[in-house]
């Protein structure tokens, strides 16, 4: 059974592996492993805003209490105030039920060590093998069944700690500022911070009703986001994800400065103040080559790991890296935090705009995007990947390419889709190449 994709578990709710069923014995397995010592135990669930929250708290809840864990309640939270959280509260584990920018009838569960990191693969095949054979063995008396309880001051805690990352030095005074908080989980917390460090707000997606998550809103869809600041005559727009564990800026303009644009901006700004550590950045192989080559230019590196933030942490704690991220918008700056957040990153932006002055469109593009095409295949059943005329096309594809640019294609770990990206310096090639790659998967 395999449960724990790139990110946690993930899949339609009230559907195999998001029921009721596999929640409750997620906390019982996960509860099992991090049972250490003969204090009381305590874990931190939080959530976004689906509907389905609602029933997969309940049976984590349920699942951990029968092991002896207490457990810490602290309804919609940012994914980033989770791993927080469990550092601040000495806790044992966190939990995040969230399935990010997917769609509300999606959902997921999001695992954190009392360290306040995503769980490494081999933990994560640990819980599982825990799950699949109905094995636990750590099932408490009565007498020493867990309790829940409620944080109430959980938003304030997590908003102290991201507004303590802004230069206290600087405000936001004066300055007009378009949020985007996906009708998901920072739709309190983050509008609160940004107007506690003195920026006039204007809000999209802070309405969330169990359904409207990321619906035509947020870092995925930032639309709507674009065309508020530009007819607000907004300084800057900021858009967050359904757990704010990303985030997308756009200028007065309304052009959008992706991941890649915004690991450039900070890279910059820390390697001129010597404070980037790792000589360079940690990005995946979906940054673009244009990213790369800036770096370069500045006598810096850019290491690329598998997609999925929490393998860019790894490399980042592994190699002493304190920058990383993925073009989606993930920014990790582990200076400040354990996992990627949307709401610090975006006050590190922010700082750097106001230290600079001017507009932000003078700032927001340090360097050139190489022509690049990312394309999604839906299939079922076996993988295409493992077919022959496919690894034929796509072996001639790279042949073809050559040193001129890159191809890198991957089953999604959250969804049945084959991801394909293609870069290079020749955009009609780019194109062709993916057609021709996509309709070998279609075949």
């Amino acid at each position: 059974m395999k449960l724990f994709g790139t990110d946690g578990i993930r899949g339609t709710a009230n559907a195999h592996p998001m029921t009721a069923d596999i929640a409750l014995k997620v906390g019982m397995a996960a509860g099992q492993q991090f049972l250490r010592g003969n204090h009381r135990h305590r874990v931190v669930i939080a959530k976004d805003t689906r509907l389905s929250g609602y029933m997969i708290e309940p049976a984590l809840t349920a699942g951990f209490i029968s092991v002896g864990m207490d457990v810490v309640l602290v309804g919609p939270m940012p994914t980033p105030a989770v791993a927080m959280l469990v550092k601040s509260l000495r806790a044992d584990l966190g939990v995040m039920i969230s399935a990010s920018h997917n769609p509300y009838y999606d959902n997921g569960i999001k695992l954190f060590g009392p360290d306040g990191y995503k769980l490494s693969d081999d933990v994560e095949k640990t819980i599982e093998n825990l799950i699949s054979q109905n094995h636990f063995e750590a099932l408490a008396t009565a007498d020493k069944l867990g309790r829940a309880k409620r944080l109430e001051d959980a938003a304030g805690r997590y908003i102290e700690h991201a507004k303590s990352t802004f230069p206290k030095h600087l405000t936001l005074d004066g300055m007009k500022i378009v949020v985007d908080c996906a009708n998901g989980a920072a739709y309190q917390v983050a509008p609160m911070i940004l107007r506690e460090l003195g920026a006039e707000i204007i809000t999209i997606g802070i309405e969330p009703n169990g359904f409207n998550i990321n619906d035509n809103c947020g870092s995925t869809s930032p639309q709507k986001l674009c065309e508020t600041v530009v007819r607000e005559k907004a300084d800057i727009g900021i858009a967050l994800d359904g757990d704010a564990d990303r985030l997308i800026i756009c200028d007065e303009n309304g052009k959008i400065a992706d991941g890649d644009q915004l690991m450039a901006i900070i890279a910059t700004n820390l390697h001129k103040s010597g404070a980037l550590r790792g000589g360079g950045v940690v990005a995946t192989q979906m940054s673009n080559m244009g990213l790369e080559l800036y770096l370069n230019g500045m006598g810096l590196t850019l290491a690329r790991t598998n997609v999925g933030d929490r393998y860019v942490v790894e490399h980042m704690r592994l190699h002493g890296f304190n920058l990383g991220g993925e073009q989606s918008g993930h920014i990790i700056l582990n200076d400040h935090t354990t996992t990627g957040d949307g709401i610090i990153a975006a006050l590190q932006i922010l700082a750097y705009f106001r230290e600079a002055g001017g507009k932000f469109s003078e700032q927001s593009t340090v360097f050139t995007k190489m022509p690049q095409l990312l394309k999604n295949v839906r299939y079922s059943g076996v993988s295409p990947l493992k077919n022959k005329d496919v690894q034929n096309v796509i072996s001639k594809a790279t042949t073809k390419l050559g040193n001129r640019g890159r191809i890198f294609i991957r089953e999604s770990g959250t969804e049945p889709l084959i991801r394909i990206m293609a870069e290079g310096e020749n955009s009609n090639e780019i194109t062709e190449i993916t057609k021709e790659i996509a309709q070998a998967i279609n075949a």
